[in-house]
């Protein structure tokens, strides 16, 4: 989701479908459409269909990638939410996202 500067949707995009287990995600189509929308802020989320929603190390390392993508775009990630089945992770929540990305 691309956010403005209330953090009200800008609007909400599919950017990738992965396989059962996997998925290629890459920074420059994520902001992509921030950029193309003039987001201040993006939001992204995915699910996880093992009905566990505890971040794997893969997406830790793209939620870190995120970040810094985002730094120097001057766009913040402001979530990456793990849907999975009824639960769900918040790396905002869970303190995972630093408390200021952007300037």
């Amino acid at each position: 989701m691309t956010l403005n500067n209330n953090n009200e949707v800008i609007k909400k995009h599919i950017v990738f479908i992965g396989t059962v287990n996997a998925t290629i995600v890459h920074p420059r189509e994520v902001f992509a459409c921030a950029l193309e929308d003039g987001a201040v802020s993006i939001a992204v989320a995915h699910n996880h269909p093992s009905d566990d929603p505890e971040p794997s190390r893969a997406d830790i390392e793209m939620t870190q990638q995120l970040v810094s993508a985002g730094q120097i775009l001057a766009i913040k990630l402001h979530d990456h939410i793990i849907v999975a089945g009824n639960d769900h992770y918040s790396f905002r929540e869970n303190g995972m996202l630093p408390q200021k990305t952007v300037d």
